[in-house]
């Protein structure tokens, strides 16, 4: 099984107090609590694919949580993950590290990138029963005025008509998901349960 998170931000204080205002007691508790919620769900042979802003500690912190944490680890670079810069890091952890990824889940693609991309690689492709092909999966913007709109952007490109080389008039697909950790309670999701958290076709 693969599944993919955003923004956990392991060791971030001031995004537990401030900007994501989590509520956990300290950050301790909130790094607790996020290993935990990851190890229930995930064993030690599925696949995470971490879409950035894993984790604001130092290098060595960041290696005893990564040996923490159960499955095949890999990782859309963030703009927090300041630990990359260490070359003490553990590096071997990771299947690989990539500011951008495609991958294929289950007969679709899914475009991999921390920043949302608004016009992805194979947004308009559907398969025969006029379901998406490609899904945009994201971080960076947590839940936030950015995010409110991005979904305004989604909503107006969904409701947009253009005509297709077949000269047909179809509604533009948007299939952009936020993989925040706060919108799953800190757990990596599979792409069907992404997709089912937002109301969006398989």
């Amino acid at each position: 099984m693969r599944y993919y998170i955003a923004d956990c931000h392991f060791f971030h204080g001031t995004l537990n107090t401030k900007m994501d205002q989590r509520g956990f007691k300290d950050v301790e508790a909130m790094n607790e609590y996020m290993i935990q919620k990851w190890n229930a769900k995930v064993k030690s042979n599925d696949e995470v694919v971490i879409i950035g802003d894993f984790s604001w500690g130092t290098a060595e912190e960041t290696n005893k949580l990564l040996n923490k944490l159960h499955g095949r680890l890999y990782l859309i670079q963030g703009n927090h993950d300041r630990f990359l810069s260490n070359g003490n890091y553990n590096a071997s952890r990771f299947v690989w590290i990539k500011p951008y990824a495609e991958m294929h889940d289950d007969g679709r693609k899914v475009v991999l990138c921390h920043y949302p991309i608004m016009c992805y690689n194979g947004q308009y492709r559907l398969d025969e029963k006029g379901n998406p092909k490609t899904y945009m999966l994201y971080g960076h913007v947590h839940n936030t005025h950015d995010q409110r709109l991005l979904e305004q952007f989604i909503e107006m490109t969904r409701n947009t008509r253009v005509a297709g080389p077949d000269g047909v008039e179809r509604n533009i697909p948007c299939n952009m998901i936020n993989c925040y950790c706060g919108y799953s309670d800190y757990e990596p999701l599979s792409l069907d349960e992404w997709i089912k958290r937002n109301n969006l076709s398989k």
